[in-house]
């Protein structure tokens, strides 16, 4: 493995194709739980490093990736990227979130194997970073907790309006048979099943977050808790007065306390 370490804390290596960057904790990284933290449309293993410092203060290693198409895989910058995606949001978005998530599973295989990790993870983001990490719980079961700032776990998000303006509705586009293939198979809130496990997950959303909007997360958790009624109070949605998506996605607040629901012990809501 060859790695590049970019400051006193943080060491990059690519695995495969896809950029990673880590921070061990102050105790080693033998047998300690593998902490995911993905970023928001735009972002970069850069934009994580907070959440990623304080993972890794809470004793898990804190890995993150640079999705497709962004950062040390970028061809275009973040604003462009983000124009362009939300203006075909179906056929664009849906397998960047599908390729991400799938990307997770690899990452942590060699998180495990190179960084002495021990056998459990957690996962989480902000944004589209929170939408990947949902839809790893129910992919990959050595995720046992997740947690997600300003995100959903139903990729059509409905009612989603422009980021500049809440009262324009954003068109979504058509799904070509690509972009339709990572959908069925990892959107969460039609694959309900994949969650029969139980894994424990915090939404923490924003009231007047009008480009996700919080009614995706918390039927979630309505359709969770009816097929599998035994899981009652292992999802958690928190819905934030008077924040709306970018207010939500910056918060560090809101971070924090992802940061708190990913370092509680297994077996608690």
């Amino acid at each position: 493995m060859t790695t590049k370490q970019e400051s006193e804390d943080v060491r990059h290596a690519w695995v495969d194709d896809v950029p990673v960057a880590w921070i061990e904790p102050a105790a080693g990284s033998a047998g300690a739980t593998m902490a995911l933290w993905l970023p928001h449309l735009g972002g970069s293993t850069r934009a994580c490093l907070p959440a990623m410092r304080e993972l890794a203060g809470r004793g898990m290693i804190a890995v993150s990736l640079d999705p497709w198409r962004h950062g040390r895989r970028g061809d275009e910058g973040a604003a462009r990227l983000t124009e362009r995606v939300l203006g075909d949001f179906r056929q664009q978005m849906w397998p960047l979130l599908g390729r991400t998530t799938v990307e997770c599973v690899r990452v942590l295989d060699w998180a495990a194997a190179e960084l002495d990790a021990g056998p459990g993870a957690v996962a989480g983001g902000v944004s589209m970073g929170g939408d990947c990490a949902v839809a790893l719980a129910g992919l990959d079961h050595r995720v046992r907790r997740a947690a997600a700032v300003a995100a959903t776990a139903d990729w059509t998000r409905p009612g989603m309006c422009a980021l500049d303006d809440p009262a324009r509705l954003l068109p979504q586009g058509h799904a070509g048979r690509h972009a339709q293939w990572w959908f069925d198979r990892l959107n969460p809130l039609t694959n309900i099943g994949a969650y029969a496990h139980g894994p424990a997950i915090a939404f923490e959303c924003g009231a007047d977050d009008s480009h996700v909007p919080p009614q995706g997360a918390l039927r979630f958790r309505e359709t969770v808790e009816h097929v599998y009624p035994r899981h009652a109070g292992r999802i958690r949605v928190t819905v934030h007065p008077g924040l709306g998506h970018l207010d939500a996605a910056r918060d560090p607040e809101l971070t924090r306390r992802c940061v708190a629901w990913l370092a509680q012990p297994d077996g608690q809501p």
